[in-house]
């Protein structure tokens, strides 16, 4: 009986020994599980944050973007309104220069008013013309087309009536109506003329 306590004994022990074990095995098949489990939770708040970031990154982007855009739509703004007074004002120095004309005509206007001196009157105008003539020269390239005595251009003069001169050989601007001008070159009114053509 002595023996078969223990034997009794024996296999209790085993069997703590096996619960044990298992105890161990199931310890260790759970182990992995519990650190993968552990693993992923910082992974997940790492990409969190890198979504945090990128997410700010794109609304920094987005807020430099609005602010270019409307500085252009600005800059565009600006540039519109330059132009316009460009357009508007361009001409501001050339009416300057005829100011002091103005100025002239209504001085000899009046002089020729009090004193009834039309010589003195058409002395008068001839200056004023002759010294708005240079001006627009010098300071803007207009220049008065020469005509009469000139051979016959199209490109400078306008036929308005013509006449035979069996003394020409060649077809001549005999008389001029109204007066062409070029500006830096170009002809911006022709001269309107009568020419004269040989026989």
């Amino acid at each position: 009986m002595g023996k078969h306590k223990g034997n009794k004994e024996k296999n209790t022990e085993q069997e703590v020994l096996k619960e044990e074990q298992i105890a161990e095995e199931d310890t260790l098949q759970d182990a992995p599980a519990q650190e993968d489990v552990t693993e992923e939770v910082p992974q997940e708040e790492i990409l969190q944050n890198r979504i945090a970031e990128l997410e700010a990154a794109n609304a920094d982007l987005k807020d430099q973007m609005l602010r270019r855009q409307a500085e252009l739509e600005n800059y565009r703004k600006r540039l519109i309104r330059d132009k316009e007074e460009a357009v508007q004002y361009a001409n501001e120095s050339l009416i300057r220069d005829l100011l002091g004309f103005l100025d002239n005509m209504e001085r000899a206007l009046a002089a020729g008013k009090n004193s009834g001196d039309v010589k003195g009157l058409v002395e008068g105008f001839e200056m004023t013309q002759n010294q708005l003539l240079s001006t627009l020269d010098k300071n803007w390239g207009l220049k008065a087309i020469d005509s009469v005595g000139q051979e016959f251009d199209p490109s400078l003069h306008e036929a308005c009536m013509m006449a035979v001169d069996e003394s020409l050989d060649k077809e001549t601007v005999l008389e001029e109506f109204q007066k062409g001008y070029t500006l830096h070159g170009r002809v911006i009114r022709p001269a309107k003329v009568k020419i004269g053509k040989p026989e």
